[in-house]
């Protein structure tokens, strides 16, 4: 299998891979691929004909294998920060990328796999974390020829993602880190707000039921409403607006800001969290957990208790909450590897290698 995987990579790595612009100079220049999956079948029945699944990587294919998930809009290249990678991926870090082969796929629906502003609009199918969990695990095995990774880490809606791995998949890693996520039903603030933000595209006479020639104005003021709503922190916003001049001036500022999504594509990727639930089948979790969240968390506040019964139910799991402070911002703290990487290098140090399958 091994030399099965490093033929394809060779081959890869000649014909497909571009450097990424933007890498560090402290860990390997990151590296893209694509794929495409033909005629994939969606949970709802729906069949896409060419699903493009397209990733990028850091290290030596040869190194042991690692995935790490983006957040809701992101795509692997946005996990590429100093504030992440740059804490995790260099040098004698916990994912120190000379020892390991690290995987950030672009999920469905975003990034440079495929989506709805790709053409299809809304006849794009209606895919769910189900879907976007189950392609990448074809993208691993099918196309990279993985079959084992050392840990899955994943970061919002990757967390979510890491949870449903864990329990669909539970030999295919030694550890999981889910961040800034909860193994629950989508409830409270957190639907909530995200309901709120499809209402108020969906409901603008210029988003024309998909069909727009141009970006309905809603999207812009939408997002910025929900993210300032479900991110930043109580101190980490105060911070940055003290006073009410400073907070019209931040608000100001991110509505007039560069915004470059697509609404169709927004809104698939929002609403695909709809009936995401792994609470049920926690029970079927045996790898290493250690899930991450922060104190300010406004989409998954640890006062609602939601996490430590979880955490009860897996034998191997442990939770570590950031305490809040004006240096975290909410739900984006976890984006701030400094906050916890050295209890990811505790559990690298200590999860046993499990045999692959």
């Amino acid at each position: 299998m091994l030399k099965t995987r490093w033929r394809q990579w060779c081959a890869l790595f000649v014909c497909s891979v571009t450097a990424v612009a933007a890498a560090a100079a402290d860990y390997p220049a990151p590296q893209r691929g694509e794929w495409t999956v033909r005629d994939f079948r969606f949970h709802t029945g729906q069949v896409l004909p060419e699903l493009k699944l397209a990733y990028t990587t850091v290290g030596d294919p040869k190194g042991e294998p690692v995935l790490v998930l983006h957040g809701t809009a992101g795509s692997g290249d946005s996990m590429l920060t100093p504030a992440f990678a740059g804490e995790l991926f260099g040098p004698g870090q916990p994912l120190d990328a000379r020892k390991y082969f690290i995987v950030l796929p672009d999920a469905i629906g975003a990034g440079r796999s495929s989506k709805p502003s790709d053409g299809l609009r809304t006849q794009f199918p209606a895919y769910n974390y189900d879907d976007m969990v189950a392609a990448q695990h074809r993208l691993l095995t099918e196309h990279l020829g993985i079959r084992h990774v050392r840990v899955i880490v994943g970061n919002s809606m990757g967390g979510m993602h890491a949870w449903l791995w864990a329990q669909r998949h539970p030999d295919f890693m030694d550890a999981a880190v889910p961040m800034a996520s909860l193994p629950v039903a989508m409830s409270g603030r957190n639907w909530m707000m995200r309901r709120l933000l499809s209402e108020a595209i969906r409901s603008d006479p210029e988003w024309q039921g998909g069909q727009y020639t141009r970006q309905p104005r809603s999207l812009q003021l939408a997002a910025v409403f929900f993210n300032t709503g479900t991110n930043g922190g109580n101190q980490g916003l105060y911070k940055l607006a003290p006073d009410r001049a400073a907070a019209d001036a931040l608000v100001s500022q991110r509505l007039k800001a560069p915004f470059r999504a697509d609404a169709n594509d927004y809104l698939y990727q929002w609403e695909a969290s709809r009936n995401y639930d792994p609470e049920p089948a926690l029970d079927r979790i045996t790898t290493r957990v250690l899930a991450i969240n922060s104190a300010d968390d406004e989409r998954n506040p640890p006062e609602l208790g939601v996490l430590d019964k979880a955490i009860a139910r897996i034998p191997k799991a442990q939770a570590y909450v950031i305490p809040s402070s004006p240096e975290t911002s909410g739900h984006g703290t976890v984006g701030q590897a400094r906050f916890y990487k050295d209890r990811l290098a505790e559990l690298l140090n200590s999860a046993p290698r499990r045999t692959a399958p």
